[in-house]
């Protein structure tokens, strides 16, 4: 009986070995499969070379890339103006604007800093005009939200802008006509995904959470006094932040991908991951010089009417409670986000757009004609 039972124990390890055995080759199939099907610049423990890990693009420059943004959209303005004011209207409704009170103390709070701190105590009003634009939009121009519902409200519009401006690009690429009804019952189709999308992002931005905990603590600690602990802390940040950046890089050009149509999250994902795999830097000054254009927006929209406005209300008193600035800036965000969402779909096309074996062959074809 001992004999058997030892038999039987035995019989069942060999077959469960076999079962881990038959497992891993499973996994490690997969993984290569996996590998396979995906872009590697790099090699675990192998030089990788310059050649292997840089990748060319086929794009315009950054002016050229900014105005012709500007081109598709003052092109089609008879699909996105409406589009813009409808937005408008609806962040108003459901969110409110920016209250004309804060605005006034604002512009108060300038005009009496100027007159106490200059000799003359007085200012141009173009200067007047940018103060105030500064102060509004560092303290929040938008940020009007008094409760969550408010806040949830904004980043549902905000996304409704991104997937309806996407849906329209495709028919307009497409060189289809495209009425903006369809476009707002059709465009929520990827909704699901796109938030799954937002939620990697949000992981991907970790980091620089914990850089931003980190530094509280440190404060509130004097870790930062001596000079060795805050070196360690600045690489530490810094290490974090470009973790965030590298990784965000790729996501940005996956919310585009992701919707598309019968495009699932993580296929998305992967698949911006190596279509950006290599590109990453052209990639953070592409969005650098976006900031750069979307604040020459603001100036350039928002100086003018802020300069109007102080006439306006120093000739008469009784517009003084209209509201003009906070919604002339609510709906120059709004354009902003859709120059801004063009910009990205622009860039995305192009890169899905550039034959990288066509051009290889091409390279290979005039080395063996030299």
């Amino acid at each position: 009986m001992v004999k058997r039972s030892s038999k039987k124990r035995a019989s069942k390890l060999a077959a469960f070995g076999r079962k881990l055995r038959r497992g891993w080759r499973k996994l490690t199939k997969r993984i290569k499969d996996f590998r396979a099907r995906h872009l590697h610049l790099h090699k675990s423990f192998r030089r990788s070379y310059r050649e292997d890990y840089v990748r060319k693009t086929s794009t315009p420059g950054l002016l050229s890339h900014t105005m012709g943004t500007f081109k598709i959209i003052f092109k089609h303005w008879k699909t996105f103006l409406p589009f813009i004011f409808l937005m408008t209207i609806l962040y108003l409704v459901l969110v409110g604007l920016m209250d004309e009170s804060i605005y006034q103390q604002f512009r108060e709070a300038i005009e009496q800093n100027v007159a106490e701190n200059t000799t003359s105590g007085k200012i141009g009003n173009f200067a007047k005009a940018g103060l105030v634009l500064i102060a509004t939009i560092s303290s929040g121009g938008l940020n009007t939200t008094k409760d969550d519902a408010q806040f949830f409200f904004m980043i549902i519009l905000f996304l409704v802008i991104w997937l309806v401006t996407l849906y329209l690009l495709r028919y307009i690429y497409a060189g289809h006509k495209i009425k903006l009804r369809d476009a707002l019952y059709n465009a929520m189709t990827p909704l699901i995904s796109t938030l799954i999308m937002f939620f990697w992002i949000f992981v991907q931005l970790l980091p620089i959470m914990i850089v931003i905990i980190a530094y509280s603590a440190a404060l509130s600690t004097d870790f930062l006094a001596t000079p060795f602990y805050a070196l360690v802390f600045f690489i530490f940040a810094a290490v974090m932040i470009l973790l965030s950046c590298y990784l965000l890089t790729g996501s940005i050009m996956g919310l585009i991908a992701v919707t598309t149509p019968g495009m699932y999250p993580m296929h998305a994902f992967f698949a911006a991951s190596d279509l950006v795999a290599g590109r990453r830097i052209r990639i953070v000054l592409r969005v650098i010089f976006l900031l750069i254009i979307v604040s020459l927006i603001y100036m350039i929209i928002m100086l003018p009417l802020i300069m109007l406005d102080f006439w306006l209300k120093s000739m008469w008193e009784w517009i003084a409670s209209v509201p003009i600035i906070p919604y002339c800036m609510t709906a120059t965000t709004c354009f902003a986000f859709v120059y801004a969402t063009v910009y990205f779909y622009r860039y995305y096309r192009w890169l899905l757009a550039y034959d990288e074996k066509q051009e290889k062959l091409e390279q290979t074809a005039r080395k063996r004609s030299k």
